[in-house]
């Protein structure tokens, strides 16, 4: 990694070097010259490639872990690793956001019933989707019926249809966006199926097998390029499922504590 710091690190104070450490490091994550997962180089080497104190190298990568591209671990086994941005960050930070503005999960499972829909269609739409898009929806369809039995596993694999949706719609806007909402979504509804299980209140077998023909049905318009049908269907189980999730208590505001 070469700096550019060099050229403008006369006379800056610790914390504005400590940015501009942060910004390069940043952009190296951002654009894959550091992976996920990968190592940073330690706090001495990157002391000596940018020519500043460890001071202005350990506040940087605060910065940095501050904002979810990376985690710093202390001590003798210590060291930072990367992590590339992705949905579920992103909604890490919507779901901090949502919970300063009190949003009801009411109204998350609103924009969740207009917005996943609409990547069910583009998934539709996509002329790639038997070979990119479908068999990846199916693989998830034959894993929930594979612990059809499992109430609170099946609950997490048929989310993993919802995302897949997301995920697979190609706009990559859409995919941040809504892929940040069922981040939020998610963990709330796994915490309920766990909690149904323990009251013995989880829907029965046939409501699940119901759900799993659904996600199938999904699944079969999306290949034949139906997109208006898919849109429907979509919104219509979404709608359904989520009626569980939410309860009698619709007004309860998300909260990262949620977020798992």
């Amino acid at each position: 990694m070469v700096s550019k710091l060099a050229s403008t690190r006369a006379g800056l104070r610790q914390p504005r070097l400590a940015e501009l450490i942060a910004s390069e490091l940043r952009s190296l994550i951002l654009h894959g010259d550091l992976r996920d997962g990968e190592f940073l180089p330690t706090q001495d080497e990157l002391s000596e490639q940018f020519d500043v104190g460890k001071v202005a190298v350990r506040e940087a990568l605060r910065i940095l872990e501050n904002e979810g591209l990376a985690t710093v671990r202390r001590g003798n086994m210590g060291g930072a690793t990367v992590h590339c941005p992705g949905p579920r960050a992103a909604g890490r930070m919507l779901a901090i956001v949502m919970e300063a503005r009190s949003v009801p999960a009411g109204q998350l499972a609103v924009a969740l019933q207009e917005m996943e829909p609409l990547c069910a269609a583009m998934c539709a739409e996509n002329p790639d989707r038997t070979r990119s898009i479908v068999p990846r929806l199916n693989e998830v369809v034959q894993e929930s019926a594979a612990v059809l039995d499992d109430p609170v596993e099946f609950t997490r694999i048929a989310r993993q249809y919802h995302e897949a949706l997301v995920e697979q719609c190609g706009n990559e806007a859409m995919v941040v966006v809504v892929g940040a909402m069922e981040a939020i979504w998610s963990p709330n509804a796994q915490g309920w199926a766990t909690r149904a299980e323990h009251s013995h209140s989880y829907p029965d077998l046939g409501a699940r097998r119901a759900a799993l023909r659904t996600h199938e049905r999904i699944t079969s318009l999306i290949e034949d390029g139906n997109a208006d049908a898919a849109a429907k269907l979509t919104r219509e189980h979404v709608r359904r499922a989520q009626r569980y999730s939410l309860g009698d208590d619709p007004d309860r505001p998300v909260t990262l504590d949620e977020f798992g």
